[in-house]
Parts: structure tokens; C-alpha cells; sequence
């Protein structure tokens, strides 16, 4: 067992999303993996698609990182997670390096390399241009002294001498900036996209030949020995885990499949910490909650690209029927909250009825995007906590929602401030909403 504190790491960043952070972060945590190393991975802000990906090819869970929605104890504690039996740990950003709430990029990659004290490799995409990419790794090297941008990967170059040239370029302006090597353009590095980002991670069934082949394009690309050399310790101290988002029950059943999946793995471990139980089943294969279920939890996913087989499902649904007969707490957040309701419009106009538990119907019929970091307060007692309990969290979906029925769950506001109104639905020991819940207040 590697030392509590003892692990290195470091954060792959980007100029702006799409730069290819993602892909080179998967192909170094595969190529560490099969190389025997002890690797770890985090990745900045909310996500899930991501950190399943990163869970694939290191063969150990993705923790997120995020430095606006968690307090600072809980930033503490997630690292603790992170470094056990790890020596190395691989975190990826979110969009640009600076890119946060508001002008000063509050939550936003830097903001966690300035926490933790990991210094930034920069992947540059640098497609469509040449010495340029020196005069922008430049202006991200010197935006923030609190940032210590520590090397760069050459992404999508055209040829040798277009990576020669950019990298000379580098080295005259940033000599103490690492140059750790080149990517040359290929569309085997590339993966498929939907609405809300890459397709998951298990419905690719050829994700461990790319991961390998990823692995296998960097290992003779990159100058790996170099740039693992640049990781470091964590300058703040690992602390005790503790749920910032309390325990349900104290026998949770979870839905966990291909519709729903977007379950926070930190939070999960800070129930199984508290001593709750963790019982997965899923609602695709129409299995019911474990009976001995004090409490359900569906999370977000994409029950609207499996709606017309959940709405053929009778066992998953008279199963929750029975836990909310019972009084055991069921708790849906975005994808798990549209199960709950009457029915759920997919986007070719198709109704499909759902578990009834919620007077609420959602549409993808005409999708409207609802995406930003949440301010949340809770507007009723519930197993969450009591009437004014405070999280903060996140919303990210296109559906629209119609309903008027049952106690209203959460208020809300968003990073700035702007009051959202009443948000999700109670009735009775059921409760939902879109948002996704990160940690108390």
C-alpha cells in the first residue's frame, strides 16, 4: 500500500475543449496500466462521461475533482481517495485552462492546479498553425502565477517538419516549459459523439483496441519517462472522507445501467464510508430494487434512448411502486427523475410511459439545453436533509418539462446568482429533479 500523500500528480490541459485532452489522457493512463504502474485519475469538474473512459483504461474509478461545487474538505478527501495505492495521479481539465464561472474562471482547471499545487501539461492543438502555438502557450504560461505550466504536447501536427518548427519556436520563448513530444493526425484516435458528449464508455465495443492503440501512438510519440518525471506532490493535505451529500438509506438500491450511469464515484464511496450498502440493479434488464431497500437512487443517464424498452419493463416499475408502498426513500436526478415521472416524449414525438411515481412528463420533442453549475437549497424536508439544507451541483440535459402536481424539491440560482425558481417534484417519500447534486453547502 502506497503512503497516504505520497503519490504525484499532475493535470493535462488544453487551450480550449477539443484540443484532444481526453484522448491523450486515456491513451497515458492505458499505457501506465499495462506498463504495471500504479496510476490513478481524476478529471476537473462535472462529468461522467469522462471519468468512464478514464476508469476503462486505468482499471480503477475516476474521482472528479471540482473546485467550485466542493468544499474544500471534500477536495481533501477525494484526493486521500485518489492516493490510495497510487503513485502517480493523471488529472484531466475541463474546456480551457481558464475557462470557469465568470471572468475570473472560478472552478476552471487553473483553479484546481493552483489548489493543488499539480503542475499543467498542455496538449496543443495545433492544426492550422505553426510558431503561433508558441505565442499562445505563452500568453497561458503567464497568465497566472499561481499556475506553473511545466510542459507541451504537439497535437494533430501535419508532418516532422511542422512539429520541428512549432517546437523551436517553444523553446525560444519558453525554455523551461518540457517539449514531451508530437501527435500526428489520425482518425483512429477519434470517438464517437452524441448529445451530451462522447458515447459511453460501455457501449463501445471496440473501446480496449483503440485505449491499446492510443497507448501504443504515444509510447512512440511522446517522451513518457519526461513527463511523468514532471509530477508532484499535492500541497494540501489529505483529510478524512466524509459524504457531502448524505447517505439515503442505509440499503441503497441503484440503478446502474446503460440508461442510467451517471452516478458520482465519490460520492458513492462516501456512502459505502458512512456504512450504507450499495445495491446495484437495473431497470433495462426490468429487474426490481433489492427488497431489503431502505432507500433507491436512479441517477442521470440516457433513459431517452431507451425509453420504448423501460416503458415494456413491468418488474423494474412495480418494484418501485412496492419500495414507495413501504415508505423506502426514492430519489431520482436527471435521466432517474424523467423515469420517475408519467412519461417521458422522446425526439421523434413517441410517448412512453414511465414508472407513475412523479406528476411530471418530459419531452425531447423540442429540445431546449439547460447547463450550468446550480446553487441549491432544499424547499422541503427530505432524506437529503431539512426544508433549507444547501448543495451545490450542476444541470446539464435538453429536455423540457411539464407538470404542475406535488411539492416542489429544490430552489435554485445559478453560479451567478440568478434566481431559477422551484425546481424538481415530492410526493410522498419520492423525489426528483434535473440537477445533480455535488456537495453540501
Amino acid at each position: 500500500m502506497t503512503a497516504p500523500g505520497s503519490a504525484r500528480g499532475l493535470i493535462v490541459a488544453a487551450a480550449a475543449s477539443g484540443s484532444g485532452k481526453t484522448t491523450l489522457t486515456l491513451a497515458l493512463l492505458r499505457l501506465l496500466a499495462r506498463s504495471g504502474s500504479k496510476v490513478a485519475s481524476a478529471k476537473v469538474g462535472p462529468d461522467y462521461i469522462d471519468p468512464a473512459f478514464h476508469a476503462a483504461a486505468s482499471r480503477r474509478a475516476c474521482l472528479n475533482l471540482d473546485p467550485w461545487a466542493m468544499r474544500g474538505e471534500t477536495l481533501a478527501a477525494t484526493l486521500s481517495l485518489l492516493e490510495q495505492d497510487a503513485e502517480l495521479i493523471v488529472c484531466e481539465g475541463v474546456m480551457g485552462l481558464f475557462d470557469g464561472i465568470g471572468a475570473d474562471g472560478a472552478g476552471s482547471t487553473a483553479d484546481l492546479a493552483a489548489i493543488t499545487g499539480w503542475p499543467v501539461v498542455m496538449v496543443l492543438d495545433v492544426g492550422g498553425q505553426s510558431s503561433t502555438a508558441a505565442a499562445v502557450l505563452a500568453g497561458l504560461a503567464r497568465h497566472c502565477a499561481d499556475v506553473r505550466l511545466a510542459g507541451a504536447i504537439l497535437n494533430r501536427v501535419g508532418s516532422d517538419t511542422h512539429a520541428a518548427t512549432i517546437m523551436e519556436a517553444i523553446r525560444r520563448t519558453l525554455p523551461d516549459v518540457a517539449m514531451l513530444g508530437s501527435i500526428r493526425r489520425s482518425p483512429s484516435l477519434a470517438r464517437p459523439e452524441r448529445h451530451l458528449g462522447l458515447v459511453q464508455a460501455r457501449e463501445q465495443t471496440d473501446l480496449e483496441t483503440f485505449l491499446d492503440t492510443a497507448a501504443t501512438t504515444i509510447e512512440a510519440s511522446l517522451d513518457i519517462p519526461a513527463l511523468i518525471a514532471l509530477a508532484k506532490p499535492a500541497t494540501i493535505a489529505p483529510a478524512a472522507m466524509a459524504p457531502g451529500v448524505k447517505p439515503l438509506g442505509q440499503r441503497i438500491a441503484l440503478a446502474d445501467d446503460l440508461a442510467f450511469s451517471f452516478a458520482y464515484p465519490g460520492m458513492l464511496a462516501g456512502w459505502r464510508r458512512a456504512g450504507a450498502e450499495i445495491l446495484p440493479f437495473s431497470p433495462l434488464a426490468d429487474e426490481a430494487p433489492d427488497a431489503r431497500a431502505d432507500a433507491v437512487f436512479l441517477p442521470g443517464g440516457y433513459p431517452e434512448l431507451h425509453a420504448g424498452r423501460l416503458a415494456k419493463g413491468n418488474r423494474w416499475k412495480s418494484g418501485l411502486a412496492e419500495a414507495a408502498a413501504r415508505g423506502a426513500a426514492i430519489y431520482g436526478e436527471c435521466g432517474g427523475y424523467m423515469a420517475l415521472g408519467q412519461g417521458l416524449v422522446d425526439a421523434a414525438g413517441a410517448r412512453h410511459a414511465m414508472a407513475g411515481l412523479l406528476p411530471v412528463e418530459t419531452s425531447f420533442a423540442e429540445r431546449k439545453l439547460h447547463l450550468g453549475y446550480r446553487e441549491i437549497a432544499t424547499a422541503a424536508a427530505t432524506p437529503l436533509g431539512p426544508s433549507g439544507a444547501g448543495f451545490r451541483g450542476h444541470e446539464f440535459h435538453y429536455a423540457r418539462e411539464a407538470g404542475g402536481a406535488g411539492d416542489p424539491l429544490f430552489r435554485a440560482a445559478d453560479a451567478h446568482g440568478r434566481d431559477l425558481g422551484l425546481l424538481g417534484r415530492c410526493q410522498g417519500s419520492v423525489f426528483g429533479s434535473f440537477l445533480h447534486l455535488i456537495d453540501r453547502r
